[in-house]
């Protein structure tokens, strides 16, 4: 614990949550939309085609602890062993680097990409920011096609290896898939087919962030 708390003072720049009465540094209503789904479904290439068709900011939790680790700290190094291990990185310092990234933009609608991670990530969220997501996007796309994915993209990621990627997907379907079911129980979850070209994934993201905008959502 006490490497978490000196980790949060290093990256944040502001008190821990014993030191803090948890606010944020100023406060904003916003809306939040969690694109799920496993690693290698797409994500953050439907990420980029949304922010471009429906101005929202998109802050990527797997991005955001790499830009930490290519900081070179000895926090960075300790997430960097996290990640290669398929392991969680506490929630805490997750919820914070996205804090940090959401107090940083002046928009008011963010995509948050492949978080939350599990149950303890929405708790964390939710008592840090006080915001609860508009809705879930989650892209469903079988393991096999998310496995060749991964193999065959070419981006220098350390956790792109066969051994690890089996990790990622036990930690999904432990940790994410509950919290899919979860919010689907409360009317939250847009499902969609990931496993087609993007060009139809996109189609059908269009049709539910059309919808949104129109409810008010």
């Amino acid at each position: 614990m006490g490497n978490c708390c000196a980790l949060l003072k290093s990256i944040m720049g502001f008190a821990t949550e014993e030191e803090h009465d948890g606010r944020l540094p100023k406060q904003k209503k916003v809306k939040v939309v969690f694109v799920l789904g496993g690693p290698g479904s797409g994500k953050g290439t439907v990420c980029a085609k949304i922010v471009e068709q429906f101005g929202y900011s998109h802050l990527s939790s797997g991005e955001l602890l790499r830009k930490e680790i290519k900081a070179g700290s000895e926090h960075g190094t300790m997430i960097q062993n996290m990640m290669n291990e398929g392991k969680l990185v506490p929630s805490d310092i997750t919820v914070r680097l996205i804090q940090k990234a959401m107090q940083e933009t002046d928009n008011d609608k963010f995509l948050l990409d492949g978080f939350p991670r599990d149950e303890e990530n929405v708790r964390t969220f939710e008592k840090l920011t006080k915001i609860e997501p508009d809705f879930i996007l989650f892209l469903d796309c079988p393991e096999e096609e998310m496995t060749k994915r991964l193999l065959s993209r070419n981006q220098g990621r350390e956790d792109d290896n066969i051994e690890t990627i089996k990790k990622r997907f036990r930690v999904f379907q432990e940790s994410t898939l509950p919290l899919v079911n979860y919010y689907a129980s409360k009317g939250k979850v847009r499902k969609v087919d990931a496993a087609r070209p993007v060009e139809a994934v996109f189609e059908s993201v269009k049709t539910i962030f059309s919808s949104a905008n129109e409810q008010g959502a």
